[in-house]
């Protein structure tokens, strides 16, 4: 049989005679094929290596039968790389599991033990698949830093709403522009896809779009994954790291779930964007960078300003331009059109054609509320296209459970905002030991500011 292509496949396993079978299977088909024992190690693989296709076992603890270690690890992949197609493989083969694992983006599943027949079919087809699907393949920046989120095939905003229409519009206005731009909006409301709308857009469209996760981004490695590091600046530092700032030069930064951040890595990240400039850990040497900066999140940042949870400073850093996503519930035009684009597409992934939306099912899913907006939309699209046995989507096919209305009880606070501010106040004073310059600098405000609320509040210095 000839070799199908060049293409890079890391096969992960915690059975060494599955690992060495599987090379064997695969090596003389396929361009690189490499193992892994260890599932730990698998973010190290990804940013030295360029791999079109994972092969990943569902458990690796002893006695493990779930599945859910390889679920979770499906999830944190295709964080790192969303363009990687991952193939899933068990001993403890259940239909639930299977649809679970291609919900999450899996692009296939197999039974243990599989024959060699059935591992070379499923890799030649997730291949093909990969390369009809993406002529144009990102490029990585291997070993010196994170992958690049570059994506040239990235969809449209779908819209018939006229509350998306104004959305759409100033996109189109501040698109061309590099003013910082922040997207709020509810979980789910495609904060992402207007990230890539505006860069799309933009002048910067030839270079690189980087998307960092800040919700997923520990804090002991925050200034490791945005500013890089150096060799040997740490333990574990064993070659340069290029840092997502640098990676970004020249095109777009997309912090994503940017209201997650500490107050002390909410200063570290003010400091690169008002300087345009990172240090490296490890280095003392300044790095100009060039980006576009975009940030999201579902958090309600002014609230969290007022009551000293977000800093001020960097909230008026960042939203130059403000851009709320309206939930799914209130642009209801939009649900049809939406609902044909995943099913076309998840028809075509499963290999179902021709299915089609029925005009009662279309009212079904208007009438829900989508708690989950698009992005539960979309998974009710795929569910029910890969359970469906007919060539039509009908209502029963859909099974949405609206969630009774919570009924709390909410009682007097006596928390005031004065009474947050006193708090934030007294615990930054202590922590400084009545440092006011250095106070002020934590809490986000200016010296003066800081004495008038002192003087305000009646706090003891």
């Amino acid at each position: 049989m000839k070799s199908v292509g060049p293409s890079g496949i890391l096969i992960v396993d915690d059975d060494n005679d599955v690992l060495y079978t599987a090379r064997l299977v695969l090596r003389d088909l396929f361009g690189k094929v490499d193992t892994l024992n260890r599932s730990d190690l698998i973010p190290q693989y990804l940013r030295s290596n360029n791999y079109d296709v994972i092969i990943l076992d569902m458990n690796f603890s002893r006695g493990s039968t779930s599945g859910k270690e390889g679920l979770d690890w499906l999830v944190k992949i295709l964080r790192i790389d969303p363009d990687i197609s991952i193939i899933t493989t068990t001993a403890y083969g259940e239909i639930k599991l299977a649809v679970q694992a291609m919900k999450e983006g899996a692009s296939d599943f197999l039974i243990k033990p599989w024959n060699k027949d059935q591992l070379i079919s499923s890799v030649q087809r997730v291949v093909a698949l990969r390369s009809e699907r993406q002529p144009e393949r990102k490029v990585k920046t291997g070993n010196a830093g994170p992958a690049n989120s570059v994506r040239t095939n990235y969809p449209d905003m779908i819209s018939r709403s006229p509350v998306m229409a104004q959305i759409l519009d100033i996109i189109k206005i501040v698109a061309p522009t590099d003013a910082n731009v922040l997207i709020l909006g509810e979980n789910g409301t495609g904060k992402e896809l207007a990230a890539w709308a505006l860069h799309n857009n933009s002048l910067r469209n030839q270079n690189k779009f980087v998307h960092v996760d800040l919700g997923s981004v520990s804090e002991t490695l925050f200034e490791s994954e945005l500013f890089g590091h150096t060799r040997g600046a740490f333990t574990d530092a064993k070659e340069e790291r290029t840092g997502r700032f640098e990676t970004a030069s020249n095109g777009t930064l997309f912090l994503d779930e940017i209201g997650n951040l500490t107050l002390p890595l909410q200063a570290k990240l003010l400091t690169a964007i008002q300087n345009r400039e990172i240090i490296r850990i490890g280095s003392n040497h300044p790095i100009p960078v060039d980006i576009r900066l975009i940030s999201a999140t579902n958090k309600p940042l002014y609230k969290m300003a007022d009551s000293f949870e977000f800093r001020q400073d960097l909230l008026y850093r960042i939203n130059t331009v403000e851009i709320v996503l309206p939930p799914l519930r209130e642009r209801k035009e939009d649900i049809g059109p939406i609902a044909e684009y995943y099913l076309k597409l998840f028809s075509d992934k499963y290999c179902k054609k021709n299915i089609i939306l029925k005009d009662d099912t279309i009212l079904k899913l208007k009438e829900y509320s989508w708690p989950g907006n698009i992005r539960e939309l979309a998974h009710a699209i795929e569910r029910a296209v890969i359970l469906c046995k007919y060539p039509y989507l009908s209502p029963d096919d859909f099974i949405l459970r609206e969630k009774p209305p919570c009924v709390q009880i909410i009682e007097e606070s006596p928390l005031r905002i004065e009474d947050y501010e006193r708090k934030a106040i007294s615990s930054a004073m202590s922590k400084y030991n009545g440092n006011l310059s250095k106070a002020a600098e934590e809490i986000g405000i200016a010296r003066s500011t800081l004495y008038r609320k002192i003087a305000h509040l009646g706090i003891i210095i």
